[in-house]
């Protein structure tokens, strides 16, 4: 039986005030970019929007500095949630296999936090669309294009931010082609020279497969890497394993993780947390961050 004095109590005190105080010191001014493809309170509450909008907030909590990306899909309400258009960063032109496609930057602020959300636009991908399919559930032709599209918007935004980030965490599949093109196609861009990227693996809900030519159009762009090959079978499935190849470390989120690309993240050499929604979760993720991501 422990006895506890006044020494002791003093001691377990200033003990978990160090711990704490090392917690935080570790995140002050440490810079982290999240890209999603859903966020709240934008889209609603599931497991990625839900942790798309917990993490960056428990990094700022913790002295850091973050920026979230996701797409301006057209059931995102513009007025209610008061987004504008940032024309200094707009009007830039991303060419998708051989096209010409104007990308259009808004920026909101969550509400009672200290949160910017940036949302990538462009009329042809994301005016008047849902997320993956519409309304009768049918998959988008483009969502490959949408996906090419996203990954670049989100680098050149940074560029002409000039915000040089230290992790960049990828959750969900509209964001999962950003690793490759950071690692081939931005290869050469000093702001992310010391970049780690990291990605978040769901439960995959998506039915059915991408268009037949994704290789071909991520080629156009002159990227040549042999993680493509696992995109020759061009399945929602296959893209998160493309998504892990050109990762650092990778996150597991909750039970439902399919089986397949459990095994094979298993299969790579490269930091793993498992972590679902349960008590002390950030703690979690902030330690996999300072000692396995960027120790």
């Amino acid at each position: 039986m422990i006895l506890w004095n006044k020494s002791n109590i003093i001691f377990v005190i200033l003990h978990s005030l160090i711990i704490e105080f090392k917690r935080k010191d570790f995140m002050t001014g440490k810079k982290v970019l999240y890209v999603s493809s859903e966020v709240i309170p934008y889209l609603p509450n599931n497991d990625i929007s839900t942790l798309s909008y917990s993490l960056p907030k428990m990094v700022n909590e913790n002295g850091g500095q973050t920026r979230i990306f996701i797409p301006k899909y057209g059931l995102i309400n513009e007025r209610r949630h008061q987004l504008h258009e940032v024309i200094r960063l707009s009007g830039m032109n991303l060419i998708i296999d051989d096209l010409d496609m104007p990308l259009i930057i808004k920026v909101a602020s969550i509400p009672k936090e200290r949160m910017q959300v940036y949302f990538i636009d462009n009329d042809e991908y994301f005016k008047n669309r849902l997320l993956h399919a519409d309304e009768k559930k049918k998959l988008y032709k483009d969502n490959d294009e949408r996906a090419i599209f996203f990954a670049k918007g989100v680098v050149e935004t940074i560029k002409k931010l000039n915000w040089s980030p230290d992790i960049i965490h990828v959750h969900g599949w509209i964001a999962s082609l950003l690793p490759l093109y950071l690692k081939e196609y931005y290869k050469d861009e000093p702001l992310f020279n010391n970049s780690k990227v990291v990605v978040s693996l769901y439960e995959n809900k998506i039915n059915g497969k991408l268009d037949s030519n994704i290789v071909k159009k991520i080629k156009f762009d002159e990227v040549e890497s042999k993680t493509l090959d696992v995109l020759n079978d061009a399945t929602f499935l296959n893209l998160f394993k493309n998504a892990v190849l050109n990762s650092d470390g990778v996150v597991l989120t909750g039970e439902k993780v399919d089986k397949a690309i459990l095994e094979f993240v298993n299969s790579r050499k490269i930091p793993i947390l498992k972590c679902g929604f349960v008590e002390g979760f950030k703690e979690e993720y902030l330690n996999f961050y300072k000692t396995k991501i960027l120790n």
